[in-house]
């Protein structure tokens, strides 16, 4: 899940950053509204996290442009302005929940997700697709009704495969989905060498090679 991050404390910033992502997210964080326009953009994100006192405007302006414009991307504001007053008036612009800050990384990551279930139609946190049972909270995958052993990585790698099923994905983004910012420092071949034992576990018609592009989970077993 590629998190769009809004803020322009840097110390907050970068705690934010490291904590997401050792949480399984792909981060990219950006100080003032010019970038995140420029990110949503350039980037395909699935979550915007939004301060609102900014350098260059207010948060609250830059979510009702968002949704004037037909953006329905879910965001979640995290702000020090925690009156009910501005909760309820985040909310009426379009927010889809709202922090205050200090807040506790684990809940956020919590929320986030349980924002992304609500947009997909989802009750649980469980994801089910290809014959594959994927638990988040507990760590565990079945398939066919039995577990299968995973390491961390190889579940780090099938969560964001099922969490992005049906749509091409470059090595890059998956590179990084299971190395965080790291990326340059791994072997290309570990990629390869990952999906290669994915496929022994779990087979090898969920994940689909796309020529010159990446690979594809698909939906159906």
């Amino acid at each position: 899940m590629t998190i769009l991050l809004l803020e322009d404390d840097e110390l907050l910033g970068e705690c934010a950053r490291l904590g997401l992502v050792q949480r399984g997210f792909l981060v990219e964080w950006v100080a003032d509204i010019r970038s995140a326009r420029a990110a949503l953009k350039e980037n395909s994100c699935d979550c915007v996290l939004l301060d609102l006192g900014l350098p260059d405007g207010d948060g609250m302006d830059f979510l009702r442009q968002l949704r004037k414009n037909g953006n329905d991307i879910p965001v979640i504001i995290i702000t020090a302005r925690y009156a009910l007053e501005e909760r309820i008036r985040g909310l009426e612009y379009g927010a889809d929940d709202y922090v205050a800050k200090p807040y506790s990384l684990d809940e956020l990551a919590a929320r986030i997700r349980a924002v992304m279930r609500r947009r997909e139609g989802r009750a649980s946190n469980i994801l089910d697709l290809g014959g594959i049972q994927l638990d988040p909270t507990r760590g565990t995958a079945i398939r066919d009704g039995k577990t299968v052993e995973l390491s961390a990585i190889e579940f780090r790698l099938l969560r964001y495969f099922m969490e992005h099923a049906g749509k091409i994905q470059s090595r890059e983004k998956l590179l990084q989905a299971i190395c965080g910012d790291d990326t340059e420092q791994v072997s290309s071949n570990l990629l390869d060498v990952h999906i290669h034992h994915l496929r022994k576990k779990i087979g090898s018609e969920n994940i689909k090679t796309v020529r010159g592009l990446g690979y594809m989970f698909t939906k159906d077993d």
